[in-house]
């Protein structure tokens, strides 16, 4: 069997026996150490005078939004508030307006009921009248039948019972005089 051919890519080099992990050697400290510091002071500029105030600006811009927005919810607010009590005085003037057309429709209403009735209490009345004058008119002609068929009756009954003729003036004085009912 052959053995596996290695090249120097895929080997990793060798080291001493007594060596350590390179970060830990003692011997590189002091280059690490300027290199942090100089990494640590370039990060920190990059970060205050480009990152900071970048980020700054965002947070002010985004706080003016957040205050702007905030603003108008409660102008927005404050306007609803208005546009709800206005509505509020409108209902309540449209309300007073509809019972006063009501009353005064109402009151319309029973002065053209007052006045119908009275006419037809009137025209009532005059019938009324009416019907009495006819029921007077017809009492009277009814009692001058009544007296002449009396007088007739009279006379007739005298003529029957005495055989006798008797005037019309004797028993128009005789029924008159309540001999026959008055």
């Amino acid at each position: 069997m052959a053995e596996p051919v290695t090249t120097a890519m895929t080997q990793a080099p060798r080291h001493e026996a007594g060596s350590a992990f390179p970060p830990f050697d003692q011997t590189t400290y002091p280059s690490q150490f300027f290199w942090l510091a100089v990494t640590f002071a370039l990060l920190f500029l990059v970060l205050w005078k480009v990152s900071g105030p970048r980020i700054k600006s965002a947070i002010s811009l985004r706080r003016g939004a957040i205050n702007s927005a905030i603003a108008a919810a409660s102008q927005a607010r404050a306007d609803a508030d208005a546009a709800s009590a206005d509505y509020d005085r409108a209902l309540a003037a449209a309300r007073a307006r509809s019972q006063a057309l009501a009353e005064e429709t109402r009151q319309k209403i029973n002065a053209e009921i007052a006045a119908e009735k009275a006419k037809a209490e009137a025209l009532a009345a005059a019938a009324t009248a009416d019907a009495d004058a006819r029921i007077a008119a017809t009492r009277a002609a009814a009692k001058a039948h009544i007296a002449g068929s009396a007088r007739d009756a009279a006379i007739a009954i005298v003529a029957r019972l005495t055989g006798e003729t008797v005037g019309a003036e004797e028993a128009d004085a005789a029924v008159g005089n309540g001999a026959v009912g008055g």
